[in-house]
């Protein structure tokens, strides 16, 4: 029996996320990094207006707008801000991805406080086991054979991965709560919108705006502009819809294993058995916390 195309969406969304690192590496050592995410935020705001003089839905409610230029300052331009400029500044994209990989524990932590949703203990198992598994895959590349960990950048770096941290984090709680009330194409306009205006004025004050046209550059900037910000985007917002919050991050765990298959595919890096080792544990680990529990509540005489 195939698995229903809902069903799937998890799966898409993990391996469209993990393709945003390939991106990144593809793209950044022919722009900076807020000039970068500039310019691909431009190309979706121009794909989004498109779309909506053709389809011409109805004006949404300035709330709504609001609502999603926060989550889009949050999930665009303070995440993939943080990130992208701390790999510019020279902190390895195996350590950003660590950090940012603390995210489900971080959104388990908060989750109830915020929006009332209970965490067993068994999804707080499952969270950290998906921890222990992100660890464990990119543990080869953090050994202490490899060099000391703030080689190559310092506390600046780690600050910037940090707000990338938070920042993904209170986006994904803050479209729990608050988005997702008006036409998908407006939020996506609002959203983009929003973080262009934070990341094109950084651009503006920070960098020298340097671009170097070249194939892998507009490789990169495409496959970011149509699978990442609309195809894996908008799967998220899906489930962020669909599901809780806390089951939603724990997603995020799958994604540095798959971006290491990835980069294995094209590129060629290789990764030992414990990485192997450290995919099936976070994988566990989201099984753990998307696990459906039946309901044991006893039935009534004459319930079917």
């Amino acid at each position: 029996m195939l698995p229903s195309p809902q069903a799937l969406i998890p799966a898409a969304f993990v391996l469209l996320w993990s393709t945003g690192f390939i991106g990144a590496r593809l793209g950044l050592p022919f722009t900076e990094p807020m000039t970068f995410l500039a310019l691909r935020f431009i190309a979706v705001i121009a794909i989004f207006a498109l779309l909506l003089a053709w389809a011409r839905p109805p004006w949404p409610k300035r709330v709504s707008l609001r609502h999603e230029a926060i989550t889009g300052v949050l999930l665009h331009s303070g995440y993939l801000g943080g990130v992208f400029a701390a790999i510019d500044r020279g902190m390895p994209a195996a350590l950003a991805a660590l950090i940012v990989g603390l995210q489900p524990l971080l959104t388990g932590a908060v989750v109830g406080p915020l929006l009332g949703e209970r965490v067993s203990t068994r999804q707080w198992l499952g969270l950290a086991l998906g921890l222990a598994g992100v660890a464990m895959v990119l543990g080869e590349k953090l050994a202490p054979g490899g060099g000391q960990v703030f080689d190559g950048f310092g506390l600046p770096a780690l600050g910037l991965t940090l707000i990338g941290l938070c920042s993904i984090t209170a986006g994904t709680l803050y479209q729990k709560k608050y988005g997702g009330t008006g036409d998908w194409r407006w939020s996506a306009v609002a959203q983009y919108g929003a973080a262009l205006l934070v990341t094109g004025t950084l651009a503006l004050l920070v960098e020298e705006n340097r671009v170097v046209w070249s194939p892998e550059l507009i490789v990169a900037l495409g496959w970011l502009v149509v699978v990442l910000s609309i195809g894996a985007i908008g799967l998220l917002m899906v489930l962020i819809r669909r599901g809780a919050a806390a089951s939603v991050a724990s997603l995020f765990y799958l994604v540095p294993p798959c971006t290491g298959v990835v980069a294995w595919l094209l590129f060629g890096e290789t990764f030992g058995w414990l990485a192997v080792a450290g995919m099936v544990v976070a994988a566990l680990g989201v099984a753990l916390v998307n696990m459906r529990v039946p309901d044991r509540t006893p039935t009534s005489v004459g319930e079917g």
